[in-house]
């Protein structure tokens, strides 16, 4: 038995693994974001602990046996958060969040304190990055920087709790801004670039690596038979690769989660910062993922659904299965700033072309068509990189939705792929690594390719309908800054 854990934005969810890779049971707990100001977003790192033991708590009520005989933990979680730690490893302030948008600034002084910044790491310097993040925190909290003695990823704390020790792993850590991509080590110069050194950091370690082990006394709570070892790990996106077996080059996917990416692993870095693609190294060893990234996705259907007071399914349910024709209005998904293509934390979203015959069901369309066209940037920012998406996988809660994977397919021209338990792809890839950190096996016999359960292919009509929309729709955005 593997325990898979994936530390969300929104939620943990945890579930139960067998040796055959059917999860026989799962667990979730919501979390809550603090935003104090407009750009700001902020958790505190006990409501990850609290919900994690929740969830793990349950689990043991519900399944006893199966959780008794977990030997592997593996964990994920939204990447970027910059958690501090005093002398006694207790946090010295809420945790900044991926989304946060507070370090704009700093950004322009890390690279030109550290000009090598792309080159070594393979990103540009965003607000969402967790170095920025410590250069804010230096100038406007410097009784808190003064006193940070370790600085951890969020799911690097949820181990350091559930373990005792302080460790990352590479593909987490590429989100850092402190790690060398192709070396897959920490960065001296630009630790130093933001004051800090290797004795602030956590030891690193490849996703599917044993890593440490459960505290005796957390696996006396859950009835574990012997405390399991802990892997690696990854962070949501890599962790969700290797549960679809997206682990080799000429594979892409989609996630739909709180934030969206367009995500395609490969055997090499192909860089290219200038148009805000994200280099990561991925979950296995040898291999990289690069990424465009859109920082509101399914986030923007529950911005909808407190907007209309109404459940995003009884948003979802009148636009039926597939679209007929773009909606007449238009959506910017902006709602906390945007990464590719623009780097424009500052930016926020817009709804174009209402008018007085305007209905929800309109204006439902057009929030998922506009996630949509922002993962088309993506696309073409990817391809700027000799990246070609040929056909895409769907992972994420937002994979539920039939009519959304039609409008994906359409507007990027390519046929979107979904499978069961899609939405739990980055806890499941999870615990995949947690298996290959206690057996060793070959990392292609484990991470297999689950079934395809639909198809949507693109729609002749509607994709030259979309690609005439696209360009007024990105003629929409217009810099705060």
């Amino acid at each position: 038995m593997y325990l898979g854990i994936d530390l969300g934005t929104s939620a943990v969810k945890t579930v139960l693994v067998d040796d055959a890779q059917r999860v026989i049971a799962s667990e979730s707990r919501a979390l809550a974001t603090a935003s104090p100001q407009s750009g700001y977003y902020e958790q505190h790192p006990a409501q990850w602990i609290d919900a994690t033991f929740a969830t793990l708590d349950a689990l043991k009520a519900s399944h006893a046996g199966a959780l008794a005989a977990v030997e592997g933990i593996g964990l994920s979680g939204q990447m970027h958060g910059a958690t501090l730690l005093d002398a006694s490893s207790k946090p010295l302030r809420p945790c900044i969040l991926w989304n946060d948008g507070r370090s704009a600034a700093e950004c322009r002084i890390l690279e030109q304190r550290w000009p090598a910044l792309r080159a070594t790491t393979g990103n540009k310097a965003m607000a969402g990055f967790t170095a920025p993040k410590l250069l804010w925190i230096a100038t406007h909290e410097p009784e808190i920087f003064a006193a940070t003695e370790l600085v951890l990823l969020p799911k690097a704390y949820l181990r350091l709790v559930l373990s005792g020790e302080a460790i990352e792993d590479v593909s987490d850590a590429s989100g850092s801004l402190w790690l060398d991509a192709a070396r897959r080590d920490w960065s001296d110069a630009a630790l130093a670039a933001t004051g800090l050194s290797r004795e602030h950091m956590p030891r690193l370690v490849e996703g599917c690596a044993p890593a440490t082990t459960l505290r005796s006394e957390l696996a006396r709570r859950w009835g574990m038979a012997r405390p399991p070892i802990i892997a690696g790990g990854a962070g949501d996106n890599p962790a969700g690769a290797v549960g679809i077996g997206a682990i080799e080059p000429g594979t892409a996917f989609i996630s739909l989660g709180t934030s969206g990416a367009l995500l395609a692993p490969s055997n090499r870095i192909a860089a290219n910062p200038d148009r805000v693609v994200h280099t990561f190294c991925h979950a296995v060893p040898g291999m990289w993922i690069q990424a465009g990234a859109i920082l509101s996705a399914a986030s923007c259907l529950a911005w909808a659904a407190r907007l209309f007071g109404a459940s995003e399914a009884e948003l979802l349910a009148p636009l039926g299965s597939r679209p007929q024709a773009p909606s007449p209005v238009s959506f910017l998904p902006y709602l906390a700033g945007e990464r590719t293509p623009h780097d424009d934390p500052a930016v926020r979203g817009m709804l174009d072309g209402l008018s007085h015959g305007t209905d929800r069901t309109a204006i439902m369309q057009a929030v998922l068509e506009g996630v949509a066209f922002a993962l088309a940037d993506c696309r073409d920012a990817l391809a700027d990189a000799g990246i070609a998406i040929a056909e895409a996988d769907v992972i994420g809660g937002g994979s539920r939705s039939e009519f959304w994977l039609a409008v994906l397919a359409s507007v990027l021209n390519v046929p979107v792929h979904r499978f069961a338990g899609g939405e739990t792809g980055a806890a499941f890839g999870a615990a995949r690594l947690g298996r290959l950190a206690v057996t060793d096996e070959a990392i292609g016999d484990v991470c297999v390719r689950p079934q395809r359960i639909e198809t949507f292919e693109p729609d002749a009509a509607l994709v030259d309908a979309y690609a005439e929309r696209l360009p007024a729709w990105r003629e929409l955005y217009r810099p705060r800054h």
